[in-house]
């Protein structure tokens, strides 16, 4: 794989403006097809094979009218301090507001709270409830304005009016996340690089290809139906990790002009031993996001399949439009102007960065170390023992907004139960008597102690269907309300010896509390596919049986631990001042689950990225200690950077209003910081110092059977040093004198030795005599030539050139 790679990145770089023209033609032909899709749907949740959705599907069929997977929504009314909703001139302006909401747009009915019972005790508060023909994303913008216009029309007369349900249109979502992440990476990238071309290659390639996945996700609706929730994790994860991997690749091709390629070379080996690792590491989060479909719930088999394809999108930009990108930057990209002092420093070869005294300390005392990191994780994770789930409502809305003040009226004038009513259908087409069927289920319903009220059973045209509402004491996220689910179920089959009929219950309520359920049952299973596959993947790549296990024991570790810190916060109220939390509750189901998938994909990213570049050198000859701390001087700044990147893009999430967006936004920074800074930069490398050579060890029978996918370029450095062997004598001092020459495609080509003229022009020829750092450039030839590593003959005198390298520089896809 390598090998091709190295191929394909020169290719790109010296056909670059055929390749970006060709990526312009893509993106115009899919934005012109996106134009005119019909756009994601509302998302809303359809569990197949659950009761709640066969209530569903049966209502569908024989109450038409009653438009049960229909939007719906609540408008609150509620009487001026010390008035009641029953005086004359209040209920009129109830009736009226009634009326408006009845000639609405794909209304299908509409309540009257006066002649359906739904005032409350005092006389202060009443609701309507307001059923729609169509879905809940399909609500047209002319009836959101004439919600809005009952609300404004009833506060005029003085009325408090609020409005609940799915509905109900949620305020325009707050920009400053993205905002913040894309200025965060900006500012760690120049700081990463010094330069605002290599930072500025990551952002634009990014940006691009997020644009055509999220416009392909838009086009698929042309022939599949994707929930709206695809396109904005689509958007989140494409633009996370297509900076990561440019950012690696980019970061590559430096260090291969530092040592003396020129440009086209060194943007082919870049892709061939980088480009190896975004490949693998981009396999293992569209493993870990297509999983997502074995859930069985078609909202998070629609999020999965959009982020997985953003994140191939991702590697195929980053394998292809971005080496055509560094062939127009070419030498300009090592233009440091914005170094410190220190990083000027450690650009020759002075001094030691941080990762690695970091790497030396970690290596020194593993035990110590990992015992530490371990426990520290473990404690945080203490909380997870006490995680309960429950889907959203109404309740985790922003305070102050509609939906939560609706809430909060309802739950006031009727008790926290009328927030999560239950619709119990009793299927009696098998009965002999329906009516009795009905009858005794109704009775039944009002003799179980958490249930507030029961409204009689309503029977479809042919009388053999019944429909019964229930209104628990409790809210619909509690626990009680769930048992209470439980329990009319329990009911069910003595209803069906005694009777014939099938009773189900479903409703919002009963739907989130089956969604939570497969979500928890689906929760192992998905782990071990997810887990089992990426093992598969990493075991090609590292061809050993401990990175692997490690790589995912670690990930648990962080995943767990960073669920405990969920608990802690949102559960249990820990800090929830500072992240501004008004109210503790469960965790959403979808959280975790999701949480996993996402995170997984990321830690293999960071496990690749840092323990590949281990790998290489490791292969190359360096004793297991030392590849450990190589890995970091090459890698840890990298991985560093893209982790700061993560945690700040998902940090952003928590100055939204919503608890729910707080809990993803903190889960996800939490996660990424815990497996980013303590497992992968401290963990990893204090096990493998304590494995030594047993890290890198394979059976010889499953060496045997494996493929080698050379994700280390070891076939490539050995390829590339059969083709520059040079029978000019000492070609390399000739370079030494020649400094740096202009390449064949235009560009400056680096040499070892010299460094950059003093104009700060790539294409200025250096003098022999006024080369900077020649010294040293031969000193780093002397260490190359002793290792066997990569002793190319720089290509910096134009007499010298062998033949071999000149056909290869014509002809980048020949093979050797």
């Amino acid at each position: 794989m390598a090998t091709f790679l190295y191929r394909l990145g020169r290719l790109a770089f010296r056909r670059r403006r055929l390749v970006v023209m060709l990526w312009v033609a893509v993106l115009a032909a899919i934005g012109i097809g996106a134009m005119s899709a019909p756009g994601t749907s509302s998302g809303a949740l359809s569990v197949p094979g659950t009761q709640s959705q066969r209530a569903i599907d049966l209502l569908q069929k024989e109450f038409p009218q009653a438009s049960a997977d229909g939007a719906t929504a609540r408008v609150v009314f509620e009487a001026p301090s010390g008035q009641k909703l029953t005086s004359a001139a209040n209920k009129a302006e109830v009736e009226s507001l009634v009326a408006k909401l009845e000639k609405s747009p794909q209304v299908s009915g509409v309540s009257d709270p006066f002649s359906s019972g739904l005032v409350s005790k005092s006389g202060s508060i009443a609701y309507a409830q307001v059923s729609y023909k169509v879905a809940e994303a399909d609500v047209s913008g002319a009836a959101h304005a004439v919600q809005t216009d009952v609300v404004a029309q009833g506060e005029k007369a003085g009325l408090k009016v609020s409005l609940g349900g799915n509905a109900v249109k949620d305020k325009a979502a707050s920009k400053a996340a993205e905002l913040i992440g894309v200025g965060v990476a900006a500012v760690v990238l120049v700081i990463t690089f010094g330069s605002m071309i290599a930072a500025g290659l990551p952002l634009l390639t990014a940006i691009l290809g997020v644009a055509a996945a999220v416009l392909s996700v838009t086009l698929a609706t042309h022939f599949f139906d994707l929930a709206s929730s695809s396109t904005t994790l689509a958007l989140m994860l494409g633009l996370a990790v297509a900076i990561d991997y440019a950012l690696f690749i980019v970061s590559r091709y430096r260090n291969e002009i530092r040592d003396g390629h020129e440009p086209e070379e060194a943007c082919g080996r870049a892709v061939g031993t980088a480009g190896s690792a975004v490949v693998f590491a981009g396999l293992t989060v569209i493993v870990a996001l297509s999983g997502l479909s074995v859930i069985g719930i078609a909202m998070l088999t629609s999020m999965g399949l959009a982020s997985a394809f953003a994140v191939a999108v991702a590697v195929v930009i980053a394998l292809t439009l971005l080496p055509a990108m560094l062939g127009f930057a070419g030498m300009r990209i090592m233009k440091g102007r914005m170094l410190t002092r220190r990083m000027k420093a450690l650009e020759r070869g002075e001094g030691e960065s941080t990762g690695v005294r970091w790497a030396r300390f970690v290596t020194r005392n593993p035990v110590k170390v990992l015992a530490v990191s371990v426990v520290g994780l473990a404690l945080v994770a203490i909380p997870t023992m006490s995680l309960k789930m429950a889907l959203n409502d109404d309740s985790g809305k922003p305070p102050g907004s509609t939906q939560r003040i609706a809430y909060d009226t309802l739950s006031k004038g009727f008790g926290p139960g009328f927030n999560g009513p239950l619709t119990v259908v009793v299927d009696a087409r098998d009965s002999d008597d329906p009516k009795a069927a009905a009858k005794s289920a109704y009775s039944m319903l009002g003799k179980l102690d958490d249930v507030a009220a029961v409204r009689p059973p309503s029977f479809n045209e042919s009388g053999d269907v019944a429909l019964i509402g229930a209104v628990p004491k409790s809210a619909a996220t509690s626990e009680a309300t769930k048992d209470l689910v439980g329990e009319i179920r329990g009911h069910g089959t003595a209803l069906h010896q005694d009777t014939g009929a099938d009773l189900m219950v479903t409703g919002l309520t009963a739907v989130n509390i089956d969604v939570s359920t497969k979500l928890s049952d689906a929760l192992v299973p998905y782990l071990a596919i997810v887990v089992g596959l990426a093992l598969v993947l990493l075991l090609l790549v590292f061809r050993s049986i401990v990175i692997p296990l490690k790589a995912a024991l670690g990930f648990l570790l962080s995943v767990v631990s960073t669920l405990g810190v969920l608990v802690a916060v949102f559960q249990w109220g820990w800090l929830k001042d500072l992240f501004g939390v008004d109210q503790t509750g469960p965790i959403v189901s979808l959280l975790p689950i999701v949480l996993i998938g996402v995170v997984f994909g990321l830690a293999m990213d960071y496990e690749v990225f840092l323990v590949s570049r281990m790998r290489e050198e490791y292969v190359h000859g360096a004793e297991p200690t030392q590849a450990v701390v190589q890995g970091f001087r090459h890698s840890g700044r990298v991985v560093t950077a893209a982790a700061v990147i993560m945690v700040s893009v998902f940090s952003g999430f928590l100055l939204d209003d919503e608890a729910l967006i707080k809990s993803i936004g903190l889960g996800l920074a939490t996660a990424v910081f815990f497996d980013a800074f303590v497992v992968r930069m401290t963990i990893v490398p204090a096990v493998m110092t304590l494995l030594g050579h047993r890290s890198w060890t394979l059976p010889k029978w499953l060496d045997r059977v494996l493929p080698n996918v050379d994700v280390e370029g070891e076939k490539l450095r050995r390829a590339l040093e059969a083709e520059q062997t040079d029978p000019a004598p000492e070609p390399v001092l000739a370079g030494v004198a020649a400094g740096v020459r202009a390449g064949s495609d235009g560009h400056g080509a680096a040499h070892a030795f010299t460094g950059f003229h003093a104009s700060g022009d790539p294409d200025t020829p250096v003098p022999a005599q006024r080369a900077a750092g020649k010294a040293r450039g031969l000193s780093r030839f002397k260490q190359r030539l002793a290792r066997g590593g990569e002793a190319t003959t720089p290509a910096d005198s134009a007499g010298s050139e062998a033949p071999a390298r000149r056909k290869l520089l014509k002809n980048p896809m020949r093979r050797s």
